[in-house]
């Protein structure tokens, strides 16, 4: 029986091959004629012609998947498809299309716009960008979303300085739709960067697109909430050790591992709390477990869980990124990711491995036994780690928008590229302004982690704003007195001939005097170059103090050298009434602000005013010929989160010179200027960065005898301890 079968098998397909051979050739030859060649000759020129009608009816899209193949092959690199040359020998600048009107960009994209076009880095000019960001809203590449732009395609390919791509970045939260949710943007991307969330390991090509995190429509565009821990003290194991809420899918893509977590739920300390309500279709397609794992899901409060949980699931949704990574951060709540293939938000300068747990979705009931292995100290440093990545790079569209811009332009530029350090270490690299030599030494913000004490001595930075001669002698003859002093630096813009430094007091350092162009109180902070110690002293020309007083501050500084310390403090207060932030020279038991008329600190803050603040804050200052010292605080304030530091002052350190200076604080436009500020400066910042403090240095007490005999009993400050 079974070489019967084999027979009939094989004459079976004899036959069917000689019926395909026979009949197929049979209509271009007639019995026994031979060949015509001319007649095939002529049906594959009618078919390429078809065939060319068929490709010019599709159009876009046909052109697209083979244009798209070729762009996959060419893996692009900097070196393949970034034009390095238009950015070389100069800053880094982005430009922004303008907006098309027939196709205006969305809520969300818009905002993502505003954040390029008020940043440093952004030019009008398209022939000073090295890197250009399309108007035409890529966001959402959803088809069934109402933000999706349809005939994309054309629309970029008839910009004129499109390039297919070259030397332009995409950005991208969604792609793909129901059912597969392809990574696939509808649109040829060409040779441009792809800033883009949920992306694969598959699809990401190294060293040349950018990875985002999935953020809601609602994210903040500025400032943003701060991490929800809000001291490092915290401790490293809270009540549940592991926790999920969160859709389950019963059917389609991502749903093999979310309809497997409840293998970890032991209603303990592993909570694993799903529901099958999310959908029009729940009921119909709901399985034997759906009733009791909706009950289970209505015991638990996402947030709570979040506040009270060491490790927080991040299962893959329909596509490998989640809204809940950005969460879990904020939450202080350290992620286990189970998404494989997953490309992490900006992983290239971010080591995750210092903040999140990878787990594999094939190794599901593993994932328990990983997190429990982690020690105290371990848990303690990521969850450390959650805080200050949150707040440096995800808390708002505006630092998502920068960390791509930078993570680009330390591509383009190598040279001045931030080390992992800095990536990893509060503030982050968004402050950090490299120089080519890389060294962490010129900035104080990174001190603990480099331990590089600052350089000897200060610079006296005076500003002179009125001109008048005798105020300048008497503090010039001060500042030469202190034993710290190392030169001294005359920013003269008022309206009168500065004076040659022949006609100035002698002094045993060297004295420059300088006369900007530009005659705005923004100039009293000085280029570095200027400055050749890590100490700026900053005064104005009629402050009164006394030399001694000088060299106290300079050593309260050695001290804090990330912070402004000095004499003239101020604060900020909400006002209710008028829902404004407000601003007050009162004398209060707090202060939030030092003045730079009389202070110290670190001149890379200089680098930080002149070249990190946005353009709306240097016009705000420039317009008002006010609020410099108080846009300084803010950038302090923003870098550090730490108040400032008062030092008490002999006598008042102002004078009005008898009669012949008015001091401005005494106008009351002089007030309305600074509560103005005060508000603009936190608009664009996003939230409030001043922080009050109540701490005094008494330089004073430091020459008093009880301070003394207050040091040597000393336990007569344990009034606990009698």
């Amino acid at each position: 029986m079974q070489a019967k079968k084999r027979y009939l098998l094989a004459v079976t397909c004899v036959a069917f091959l000689g019926i395909c051979y026979f009949g197929a050739f049979a209509p271009w030859r007639s019995a026994g004629a031979p060949l015509d060649r001319s007649a095939l000759a002529s049906f594959r020129e009618g078919w390429g012609r078809r065939a060319a009608r068929q490709t010019a009816d599709v159009g876009p899209s046909v052109r697209r998947l083979q244009r798209a193949a070729e762009t996959t092959a060419r893996r692009c690199r900097m070196a393949t498809c970034f034009d390095v040359s238009r950015c070389a020998g100069r800053p880094f600048r982005v430009y922004v299309y303008p907006e098309d009107p027939g196709a205006p960009p969305g809520r969300t994209y818009r905002r993502l716009l505003d954040a390029v076009r008020e940043s440093r880095l952004a030019t009008t000019d398209p022939a000073e960008a090295c890197l250009f960001v399309l108007a035409l809203d890529t966001l959402d590449r959803d088809q069934l979303s109402g933000d999706f732009v349809h005939q994309l395609e054309q629309k970029v390919r008839a910009l004129p300085l499109w390039n297919n791509g070259r030397n332009h970045v995409v950005f991208n939260l969604f792609s793909g739709s129901w059912p597969g949710y392809s990574e696939d943007l509808m649109f040829d991307v060409g040779e441009a960067i792809l800033a883009k969330a949920s992306m694969s390991e598959e699809n990401f090509r190294q060293g040349f697109d950018v990875s985002l995190p999935l953020f809601p429509k609602q994210h903040p565009e500025r400032g943003g909430e701060h991490g929800l821990v809000s001291a490092y003290n915290f401790p490293a194991v809270k009540k549940y050790l592991l926790a999920f809420k969160g859709k389950r899918y019963v059917y389609g893509i991502g749903s093999q591992t979310r309809n497997s977590l409840y293998h970890l739920h032991n209603g303990n300390d592993v909570i694993m709390a799903t529901t099958c309500k999310h959908g029009k279709n729940w009921r119909e397609l709901q399985d034997e477990r759906c009733d009791e794992d909706n009950a289970e899901f209505d015991r638990y409060d996402y947030d709570t869980l979040l506040q009270n949980s060491t490790f927080c699931l991040v299962p893959r949704g329909r596509r490998v990124g989640s809204f809940r990574f950005l969460e879990v951060l904020q939450a202080g709540c350290v992620p286990v990711l189970l998404a494989n293939g997953w490309r992490l938000p900006f992983d290239d300068v971010i080591d995750w491995r210092r903040a999140a747990v990878w787990a594999d979705e094939r190794l599901l009931l593993q994932v328990t036994e990983t997190v429990r292995s982690l020690d105290s100290a371990q848990l303690l440093q990521m969850r450390q780690n959650t805080q200050h990545l949150w707040n440096s790079y995800f808390s708002s569209i505006e630092r998502i928008v920068l960390t791509t811009l930078r993570i680009i332009e330390s591509r383009v530029h190598t040279h001045l590229s931030s080390p992992g350090t800095v990536w990893m270490t509060s503030p982050g690299a968004l402050l950090h302004l490299p120089r080519p030599s890389g060294s962490l030494s010129e900035t104080p913000l990174y001190r603990p982690t480099v331990d590089v004490a600052p350089r000897d001595n200060f610079t006296a930075v005076i500003l002179c704003q009125q001109g008048v001669l005798p105020p300048l002698y008497r503090l010039l003859k001060q500042v030469g007195g202190s034993s710290f002093v190392s030169a001294v630096v005359l920013v003269w813009i008022a309206d009168s001939e500065p004076p040659s430094v022949s006609r100035l007091p002698r002094l045993p350092v060297r004295v420059r005097v300088t006369a900007p162009a530009r005659r705005a109180i923004s100039e009293r902070f000085v280029a570095e170059e200027l400055v050749h110690t890590d100490a700026v002293l900053s005064l104005d020309e009629d402050v009164t103090l006394i030399a001694d007083e000088l060299d106290f501050v300079y050593q309260v500084w050695r001290s804090f050298p990330e912070r402004i310390v000095g004499f003239p403090a101020r604060s900020h207060y909400w006002d209710d009434a008028k829902g404004t932030w407000g601003y007050t020279s009162k004398w209060l038991n707090d202060y939030s602000m030092v003045l730079t008329s009389a202070a110290m600190y670190h001149r890379y803050y200089h680098r930080l005013y002149r070249e990190w603040a946005s353009d709306v804050l240097h016009k705000t200052v420039d317009q008002a010929q006010n609020c410099e010292d108080i846009l300084m605080n803010f950038i302090v304030s923003h870098a550090t989160r730490r108040p400032p530091i008062k030092v008490t002052q002999r006598k008042t350190y102002k004078e009005t010179a008898g009669g012949l200076m008015r001091p401005p604080w005494s106008d009351q436009e002089h007030f309305m200027q600074r509560h103005s500020c005060l508000n603009t400066f936190a608009a664009v910042f996003g939230y409030m960065p001043l922080l009050r403090s109540s701490a005094r240095l008494d330089p004073v007490l430091y020459r008093d005898s009880v301070a003394v005999w207050r040091k040597r009993y000393s336990r007569l400050e344990l009034v606990n301890n009698p």
